[in-house]
């Protein structure tokens, strides 16, 4: 039970690879807040949690709108009393060439992917700071290391995630709040099932066009990102902060 009596706000709880974090974390003994867009889903998710014997709680919003911002921390206090670890996954997943890209296509990911992060994180650091330590784990992606086909609005808003994480974590170290950053690779997702069918093909022609290019020649598993997630949350990673960790099958290093 590595988080044993943490409280954990997770963003984009509602599928992917924050709903398999939020099991992971449920599964450590974590008390969770679980936030989406997508009130049904996250719902659903924190029902299913609930019923496996954990103490979570659903908040619905835009984490660009700072108002639902602020009101997941709230909650955090409201029904548990403090924040111990901060998830930011939620993420918008528009992937535009600059050639294409309209100022709406711009706005939209980076509000939420940049500024969403950035406003979550505001409103849960000073309750973390008072709990005397804490960690945030920020999910960028292989994206942002890498050139894609008509990827730019995308990757430019994961790899500010990046510049986020280091500069988070220099400013919250004498408050001994570790921020680290994640870029999985192509990991299986209702994400990456949107992506298959805007490119017109199915899911056996995604993989196999995918996998050569991970050393491991597959994709990955949301429960493999989210025992990664579940690792620099936990007071085993306690002396690391500042780093990006790639959960990618060597994908950025083939």
């Amino acid at each position: 039970m590595r988080l044993a009596n943490k409280i954990s706000i997770i963003t984009g709880a509602g599928a992917g690879i924050g709903e398999g974090t939020a099991t992971r974390f449920a599964e450590e003994g974590s008390k969770l807040v679980l936030t989406d867009i997508s009130e049904a889903d996250v719902n659903a998710v924190s029902k299913r949690l609930c019923a496996m014997g954990a103490q979570a709680v659903a908040v619905t919003g835009d984490i660009s709108i700072e108002d639902d911002a602020r009101r997941i921390s709230e909650t955090a206090i409201e029904h548990f009393g403090g924040i111990d670890i901060l998830v930011n996954n939620a993420a918008n997943f528009t992937t535009v060439s600059v050639e294409h890209a309209t100022p709406e296509d711009w706005r939209r990911v980076l509000e939420v992917n940049v500024i969403g992060t950035g406003l979550v994180s505001k409103h849960a650091i000073p309750h973390i700071r008072k709990r005397g330590k804490g960690s945030i784990v920020n999910v960028s992606s292989t994206s942002a290391l890498m050139a894609q086909p008509d990827f730019a609005t995308y990757n430019t808003s994961k790899g500010a995630i990046l510049s986020m994480t280091i500069c988070m974590a220099l400013d919250l170290a004498p408050s001994n709040i570790r921020v680290n950053s994640i870029c999985p690779g192509c990991i299986l997702t209702s994400a990456t099932e949107r992506e298959w069918l805007r490119m017109g093909i199915t899911r056996e022609q995604w993989i196999a066009e995918m996998a050569p290019q991970h050393m491991l020649n597959r994709v990955g598993d949301v429960r493999e990102v989210a025992n990664a997630i579940l690792f620099l949350a936990s007071d085993e990673a306690s002396f690391i902060t500042g780093t990006h960790l790639m959960v990618d099958g060597g994908r950025i290093a083939k």
